[in-house]
This record gives C-alpha cells, sequence and structure tokens, in this order.
C-alpha cells in the first residue's frame, strides 16, 4: 500500500505525469521512423528537451501550470504527428520551412487521410482524455487548482540546467550531418526541429559572377561533343508537346497483373519512341509545380520550400521563353485552378504566352481534384489544332492529374478488374488509377491522329515523380511489389521515372537508351532535337542524346549530400564515408559504388544552382 502510495503522489506532479506521457510518442515517432530503432535513444535524446520545456513551466508560470502543461504536450504532440505523417510519404523530417504548404492541404486532404494510420492519432489519445476531464470532471479541475505551488525552484533549475545541457552536447556532434533522419534520430526529434529552425545552411556559398557553362559540366562529367551534336534539329519547326504525367513510375512499363495489361498505349509509344530507361525525378517539396520547373529550366528545386513559391517573383529563363524567341506560340494546360501552387505566379515567371486551368476544363467529369485526363486531353488537343492552324508551330504542356494520390478514382473509370489480394490496397488502386490514366493517353493520341498533329509533333513524355512512397506500403503491399518486380521494391524503384520522346514522321525512330537522366536534361535534349541554340541559357543537365555519362544531385526525398551516378543511387550518412550506394538492377548495397568527387561536385551543382536562381533578375 505504502508502494502504491508514493507511486500515486508522484503520478499527480504534472511533470512526471506529462513526461511519461511524452515517453510514449517518443517511443510511436521512433518506431514509425528509424530503423535499427533501440530502447534508450528516444530517452537519451528526447527527454532533455521536453524537461526544458516542464521546467520552465514550474519556474515562471506555476500559478498555470495545468494549462500549460496541456498546451505543451499539445504542441509536442503536433510536432511528432506532424514528423510521422510527412515522414510516410517523403520519407524525410519535416521541419517549420513545411508550413509554406499549409494552405495546399485542402486540394490534399485525399492524399493527407489515406497516409493515417489509426494508430497514429493514438498520440492524441491523452490529450483527448485530459480536455474532456478538465470539461467533465470536478475532480480534475480541483486537482488543477491544487497545483499552483512551487516546487523547489533549487531542483527545478538544476534539472533545467542539466536537460539543456543534454541537448546541446546530443546536437552538436551531430550538426554537420548531411542525412537528416540520422540527424534526427541522434539528436532527438524536439532537439532537431529546434536545430533545423537556426542552422546554417548545408550549401556552399558561390560567387555567381564566375558561373560558366564549362564549369557546371566540368562538375558533372560531361563533354559536350566538338562538332555538330547527333540528332541535331532533327524536329525543328516542329510542334513540341510536353506531357507531364501524374505520378507515373518506370516498373510500369510492360507490367501486367494476372494476364491484365497495366499500360497497353505506354507500352505501344515505347514500341515507336526514344525511351530512356534509367531516368530519375529531380524534385522537391513542390511535386508536380517542381517537376514543371526544373523541366522547363534545367535547374535544381531549392532547399527548401517549392520552386513555385520560391522563385516565381524571378524572371525565369527556360523552354517557354526560347521557344516563344524563336517564334512558337506556348501553352501550358492544367486542370486545377492555377493559384494551387503559386502557378498563376509561376507560368508567368517561366515565360507562358498563355497558360489554361480550371476555367477552361470546369467540373466537368472530376477525378481527384480536377476535371480527369480525358477531359484534360479533349480540351487541350482541340486549343492545339486552333495554335496549329496560326501557321506557327507550338510549343505546349499538358499536367495530367487524375493518377493522383491516394488514387481512389470513381468506379466509372474503371478499365480493369483487379485481382482480389490487390483490391483495397495502395498497390492495387495506384495500378488502377495509372491504367485509366493510360486509357486516357490513348485517347489523348488517337485525337491528335485524327487532327493531323501527330506526324507534326514531338512528343515528350515523362513521370513528374514517384506514385507509391516505399515509407507508406504495408508488408502486405511490399509483397505485390515484389510479386510484379520479382525482387524487393527499392528506392531505386521509386524514384525512376520514365521519359519518352517520340520524333516527327520522317524523324522517327525507336530504340532504349540506357544512358543516365534526370528531369533537369529535357531542355536540353529537347532543345536540341529542335536545333535551338543554348549558349545564352545556364543549364544544369545535360544533352541525353550525346551523353555517354551523367550525374544527378538529389534532393529532398533522398537526404542532403545524395546522388545518383552511373555507379548507383548514393545515399548519404553524416558524410561521405558511412554513405551507401544502392545499385540500379535489385536496389542492394554495392561495394565500392560512387566516388567522393561526385559527392563534392553533387554539392557544388546545387549551391550553384541555388546562387544563380537567387541572382535573376525580378519578373516586372
Amino acid at each position: 500500500m505504502m508502494a502504491w502510495q508514493r507511486v500515486r503522489f508522484w503520478l499527480t506532479k504534472p511533470f512526471v505525469l506529462f513526461s511519461l506521457l511524452m515517453i510514449l510518442k517518443m517511443y510511436l515517432a521512433g518506431y514509425v521512423i528509424f530503423e535499427g530503432w533501440r530502447l534508450w535513444l528516444p530517452l537519451a535524446t528526447g527527454l532533455p528537451s521536453v524537461w526544458v520545456v516542464f521546467c520552465l513551466i514550474e519556474l515562471l508560470a506555476p500559478r498555470r501550470k495545468l494549462g500549460l502543461y496541456l498546451t505543451a504536450n499539445g504542441v509536442l504532440t503536433s510536432v511528432y504527428f506532424a514528423v510521422i505523417m510527412y515522414y510516410k510519404y517523403f520519407g524525410v523530417i519535416v521541419t517549420y520551412h513545411a508550413l509554406q504548404q499549409v494552405n495546399q492541404v485542402t486540394e490534399v486532404k485525399g492524399s493527407v487521410f489515406s497516409l493515417l494510420h489509426p494508430y497514429f492519432l493514438l498520440i492524441y489519445t491523452d490529450f483527448v482524455v485530459l480536455l474532456l476531464l478538465l470539461c467533465v470532471s470536478k475532480a480534475f479541475r480541483a486537482w488543477g487548482r491544487g497545483l499552483k505551488i512551487r516546487e523547489r525552484r533549487s531542483v527545478l533549475s538544476v534539472i533545467g540546467v542539466l536537460s539543456l545541457a543534454a541537448c546541446i552536447f546530443t546536437v552538436w556532434p551531430y550538426r554537420h550531418s548531411m542525412n537528416e533522419v540520422v540527424q534526427a534520430e541522434k539528436m532527438g526529434i524536439i532537439n532537431y526541429e529546434v536545430y533545423a529552425a537556426f542552422a546554417p545552411s548545408k550549401d556552399e556559398q558561390v560567387d555567381v559572377s564566375g558561373i560558366t557553362q564549362a564549369q557546371i559540366d566540368q562538375l558533372k562529367g560531361y563533354v559536350p561533343p566538338s562538332g555538330t551534336p547527333l540528332y541535331w534539329g532533327k524536329a525543328s519547326g516542329k510542334n513540341v508537346l510536353v506531357v507531364q504525367m501524374e505520378a507515373l513510375q518506370n516498373f510500369l512499363v510492360g507490367k501486367s497483373v494476372d494476364g491484365q495489361i497495366i499500360t497497353p498505349n505506354l507500352n505501344a509509344l515505347v514500341g515507336e519512341s526514344l525511351y530512356f530507361d534509367r531516368f530519375y525525378q529531380q524534385v522537391g517539396q513542390g511535386n508536380t509545380a517542381d517537376a514543371e520547373f526544373v523541366v522547363n529550366t534545367s535547374m535544381f528545386v531549392p532547399s527548401h520550400g517549392a520552386a513555385s513559391q520560391e522563385y516565381a517573383d524571378k524572371e525565369l529563363p527556360g523552354m517557354p521563353r526560347l521557344f516563344g524567341a524563336n517564334g512558337y506560340d506556348t501553352a501550358t494546360f492544367h486542370t486545377n485552378d492555377a493559384v494551387f501552387w503559386n502557378r498563376t505566379a509561376l507560368y508567368p515567371a517561366l515565360g507562358w504566352q498563355t497558360y489554361y486551368d480550371k476555367k477552361l476544363f470546369g467540373d466537368e467529369d472530376t477525378v481527384m481534384f480536377g476535371a480527369s485526363d480525358e477531359v484534360l486531353y479533349a480540351k487541350s488537343t482541340a486549343k492545339l489544332a486552333e495554335m496549329a492552324a496560326s501557321g506557327k508551330p507550338f510549343y505546349a504542356q499538358l499536367i495530367s492529374m487524375s493518377g493522383h494520390h491516394p488514387y481512389k478514382i470513381p468506379s466509372r473509370k474503371y478499365k480493369m478488374e483487379l485481382p482480389e489480394r490487390f483490391k483495397g490496397t495502395l498497390v492495387g488502386d495506384y495500378i488502377r488509377a495509372q491504367n485509366y490514366a493510360d486509357f486516357a493517353l490513348g485517347e489523348l493520341i488517337s485525337d491528335l491522329k485524327a487532327r493531323g498533329l501527330w506526324d507534326d509533333t514531338t512528343v515528350v513524355l515523362y513521370g513528374d515523380h514517384q506514385g507509391l512512397p516505399i515509407y507508406s506500403l504495408t508488408s502486405g503491399e511490399k509483397k505485390l511489389m515484389k510479386e510484379m518486380l520479382g525482387r524487393d521494391y527499392e528506392l531505386t524503384d521509386m524514384l525512376n521515372i520514365p521519359l519518352l520522346i517520340k520524333l516527327p514522321a520522317g524523324a522517327a525512330e525507336h530504340r532504349t537508351i540506357g544512358t543516365l537522366g534526370g528531369q533537369s536534361d529535357i531542355f536540353p535534349t529537347v532543345a536540341n532535337l529542335a536545333g535551338l541554340s543554348m549558349s545564352d541559357h545556364l543549364h544544369f543537365g545535360q544533352d541525353l542524346l550525346n551523353s555517354t555519362g551523367n550525374m544527378l544531385p538529389e534532393r529532398y526525398y533522398l537526404p542532403t549530400g545524395s546522388f545518383i551516378d552511373d555507379s548507383g543511387m548514393f545515399i548519404s550518412g553524416t558524410g561521405f564515408e558511412d554513405g551507401r550506394t544502392l545499385g540500379f538492377k535489385d536496389g542492394g548495397e554495392t561495394p565500392g559504388g560512387n566516388s567522393r568527387t561526385n559527392y563534392d561536385n553533387a554539392m557544388k551543382l546545387l549551391s550553384m544552382s541555388d546562387g544563380y536562381v537567387r541572382s535573376l533578375p525580378e519578373r516586372k
């Protein structure tokens, strides 16, 4: 009885009670996020930061303890919850920078809710229970009033100082770590969030005036052709149509489920196109809008925030301006409101002459949060026909959306019957959504042919970003992926998207090109085909039709310092030495792997891109 009374005594102390509650939340976050998670680590890295907050409450506001403890509990719980949710999609640790995305959440609420596993909400259980007790229990409110006493200041001061020192000593050794997930694990999540708010940028300071194309090419290991490049002007004077496919991953090409072909139209297009099967996304926080930016500028996304928000006040050189200056009409098409992801500012910044959004496409035949891909393609091709009738070639971009996460397309759009084992899974929903998107793609191709545009148009098709986050998949869903791939689904599969280039009639050819490429390479590749010089356009990609090797700096979906080269995908650790290389064939770790030179060069290239874009003139 005496032991129980002592336990009860200590549990009535809010410092002890709320510490225990926070420990449970540390364990939940650690279990979801960190591999090889150890029992003691959350206590060593997480408790000191919590105790600093609790000591401040005890010392500075003893008469308002309960309200402040509840507030602190709610805030800290929300930080853990946000970290868990963000990691499940992006595989990174969210920081305050992501607050810029808050106004986008209502548009993608389906994606957010799909990531919610019921046990994640348990993290709020204590908070809800305590609020209910505060509202309905006189005894609980009496207990709260009884807390208005000062605990021993000397003891709390010592605990607070020691806890603060522990936080500093936990953070300090890992302040130079490149891998943000490693930093969060070693520092503790709350410590990391505070550190990230004040940490200096990992980018190098760059003298923008000294940046040259030759310097960029050298850092990438690219040697431009000495004479006329291969394929130069093969599609000169012809229309260029860029089709950006929502969440289209490369593993779908040629795949079937129980005899049902997933992407028959895409497969057929591969058979008449230049197909790049080792092609990778380079997007960041802005996902689809970032893909539009990278593809059209051949620059890299910012270290924090979406390019459409960070760079939309700039006069951005890129394909819309280059083609427009060479006599092309330019237009981009997107079925959502262009306000989404700040496209109303991004599109003028990129130099598009015209953009079409929800005002053209309306709410007709809605799939996800815009008109269906069928509507997008039907109304867009009508506009493209009008543009072609002017006698000038066009450069246009279509942004598909029907294959958007979480892939819950309406049943009227089902074009295939899922096997029972795939039903109700993210993998199954993804396959069905991409199968419908492929059906709509077939309608686009048919319409372009019917309007006489197909033979006179270079069609560039690629995926904007990954569709199946490896961090979101259950063990059952991973088994389904293994069934389709014949091996485990890895990061090298997740970030691998297709690129197809269908040349106009008379120049058309088809083959698979194994050259490593990324979205930043599309601009110089298309410019070469169109016979347009990029001598006045600083660019960070390279012409894939005149390349033998490549090096792709990566951001956001991989830790800082990560990159892809012909050796594989390098994922940084605290630095280069403890990083790991994933091979292309099976995603398994390969010995040796990438070079230190490419690691350093990748970081330099990202810093150069950041500095260059920031130095561009403001858009008038």
